[in-house]
């Protein structure tokens, strides 16, 4: 009886061991092109737009998100605005501050950045170009960051694929895949952006089977998806085709996955894509 009793205490102590080397932890992801500061934009300008989509994502506690379409001053005052963020980005015209950014934006007291790097997605990656028939030049962005709480590693990756070359966002898809098998290996890893092509687009497909990643859309346990992810300022819009994606590689979770399709003032929205916001779970070995 003894032994029986010991046997079971043995195990119970395994079992508490085991639990206690690892530990689900939960980051709410997200990716947001926020609108370059168009002067034609006169009803939904910059200036009245900053403030609400700083209090959106304060409110929706973003914990890192990719952007699109960022010019250096609206990075400057975003950041102003989100005093708990830090940044990484440049711009794509010249790699400095020309152009638009596709910043990372990360919450500094949950992560640390351990490093960083960029390129351009066209047939010369490693300087400013404009690639195959893009219309304008493309970039990507991307950082290994740590869990300042758990010592957690992983890459986060973001881009603003082509709108008008078909072929440059089928040579982007395989680029961004090259690269980042070559830049994180077998870490986990995120991607973010907007790709300018949908969920019933053969570029979706070649990325979602890719063995890389999946969809957070797909992989979601519970989905706020009541548009697409572009409004064009239109609140007569109606699509369900999601252009901004959050693509996961294996090991993570998707608790929750959103469009977050608030407005303000008179029905006016913060920018003309909608944010998405995934609540993502993985596993820490402590």
């Amino acid at each position: 009886m003894l032994g029986k009793t010991l046997v079971i205490l043995s195990l119970l102590s395994l079992c508490c061991s085991i639990s206690v080397l690892a530990q689900s932890k939960t980051m709410r992801v997200a990716t947001y092109n926020i609108r370059y500061d168009n002067p034609q934009d006169t009803p939904n300008n910059w200036a009245k737009r900053l403030p609400v989509m700083a209090n959106q994502i304060q409110y929706h506690d973003f914990d890192i998100f990719g952007t699109q379409e960022v010019l250096f001053h609206q990075l400057k005052e975003l950041a102003e605005a989100l005093p708990a963020y830090e940044r990484i980005g440049i711009g794509r015209d010249d790699g400095k501050e020309k152009g638009e950014f596709a910043a990372v934006f990360y919450n500094k007291d949950k992560f640390a950045l351990q490093q960083q790097g960029h390129f351009w997605l066209s047939e010369t990656p490693e300087k400013p170009s404009k690639g195959w028939d893009a219309a304008i030049p493309r970039i990507c962005t991307w950082g290994q960051f740590r869990e300042q709480e758990t010592g957690f590693s992983f890459y986060f990756f973001n881009v603003h694929f082509d709108h008008m070359g078909e072929q440059a966002r089928k040579e982007s898809v395989q680029l961004v895949l090259k690269r980042i098998k070559q830049v994180a290996g077998s870490s986990p890893v995120i991607l973010t952006g907007d790709f300018n092509f949908s969920q019933k687009d053969e570029n979706y497909t070649t990325l979602n089977t890719s063995g890389i990643f999946k969809d957070a859309y797909q992989l979601a346990a519970i989905r706020y998806a009541p548009r697409g992810t572009f409004n064009s300022f239109d609140a007569a819009r109606n699509s369900d085709k999601r252009i901004d994606h959050i693509w996961l590689s294996s090991g993570f979770k998707v608790n929750r996955y959103g469009i977050l399709t608030d407005t303000y003032g008179d029905g006016k929205f913060p920018s003309d894509h909608f944010p998405v916001v995934a609540e993502v779970e993985y596993t820490v070995k402590m």
